[in-house]
């Protein structure tokens, strides 16, 4: 039976997904992985972080969270009101990281990953931010310390997008990645497609929970910017700023566009992607609104469900399907990242 130590950090949606899982599938997880993980530490924002030697009660924190009192009522804690404090004190194997993505300077998730790096910990995120601005050096970190540092989860949550690539393609040398990365504004363009108006169905994704109150990073295709910022570094090995990506939204596109585009037997699609020119050491990168033909598996993509298309020397097209948010889905890339790293550690 192998050990782990697990601290998760950021227990809003997604950590507590993640938390979840762990708990519904704790025996499971001993049975067919021969694992036993003991989350030992918490934090988020509102009340720092908590640390209990012998493991923290999974069901408990759960019920604290959703009734929104302190994790600190946890009986036998110890406390830290700066999370960065308790995180270089405690001790623990693994940290999971899923505080909110910031794609100016990718705090404080960054500062997160750096620490428990340095400390000898591996880490599984769900956190963009990091990787979208610094993958580089923080997979160079995790290596001086012999550690593993993979973010499945940064994607497409659960759906397996970067081990698809890393391993089940390994050998294969890839060309492009075209995608669907963005739910919001597939929902968007998808409902359009029936005849709708941008601002009516915008509203109708906000009373759904698919829109956030403010949808900028989703309509203008910064979240699926970051996206590809995470996919150049960790499948092409070049790292690219925001900057180097063209970017347009979806704000300006009209029901009219639209409906043009049906009736020409296409869909408009927002649309992230790759292109490696043999010989050039450049990279296309750009996410905008393209006209793709019904024959093109993403343009029959519809809803919140996210698609990516690899391109690649001995598979001429893959395309993988699923989801790309929500909070077992999520959760379910972090379990995973957890799982390959009980098989390596």
């Amino acid at each position: 039976m192998k050990y782990l130590r697990l601290a998760i950090i950021g227990f809003g949606t997604v950590g507590q997904g993640f938390a979840e899982l762990l708990a519904a599938r704790q025996d499971w997880i001993r049975h067919d992985f021969g694992l036993e993980v003991t989350l030992v530490s918490v934090a988020n924002a509102r009340d720092g972080f908590i640390y209990h030697q012998t493991g923290l009660d999974i069901p408990m924190l759960l019920e604290l969270a959703a009734s929104r009192r302190p994790l600190t009522e946890h009986p036998g804690v110890t406390h830290w009101a700066n999370t960065l404090e308790g995180l270089t004190t405690a001790d623990a194997d693994v940290l999971a990281e899923a505080t909110g993505t910031n794609l100016h300077d990718a705090e404080p998730g960054i500062s997160h990953i750096r620490t428990a790096l340095a400390r000898g910990m591996h880490v599984i995120t769900a956190n963009k931010g990091p990787g979208a601005l610094a993958a580089e050096e923080l997979f160079a970190l995790a290596h001086q310390h012999g550690v593993e540092l993979r973010m499945e989860s940064t994607v497409m949550a659960g759906t397996p997008i970067l081990s698809t690539i890393s391993e089940g393609m390994a050998g294969a040398q890839i060309s492009a990645i075209r995608g669907i990365l963005n739910g919001t504004t597939n929902y968007i363009l998808s409902a359009m497609a029936s005849g709708r108006d941008y601002n009516d169905v915008l509203v109708e994704a906000q009373a759904q929970g698919y829109a956030e109150a403010d949808p900028t990073a989703d309509v203008e295709g910064y979240d699926a910017l970051a996206k590809i910022l995470i996919l150049s570094s960790l499948v092409f090995g070049r790292s690219l700023k925001p900057g180097d990506v063209y970017r347009q939204g979806i704000t300006a596109i009209t029901r009219e566009q639209v409906q043009r585009a049906v009736a020409n037997g296409q869909r408009i699609k927002l649309i992230a992607s790759i292109v490696s020119h043999p010989g050039e050491a450049r990279l296309e990168a750009k996410v905008a609104p393209v006209e793709l033909p019904l024959s093109d598996p993403l343009a029959r993509v519809d809803g919140v469900t996210n698609a990516i298309t690899i391109h690649s020397d001995t598979l001429p097209e893959v395309t993988i399907i699923g989801p790309g948010a929500g909070r077992l889905q999520t959760g379910q890339g972090l379990l995973a990242d957890l799982l390959a790293i009980a098989k390596t550690s």
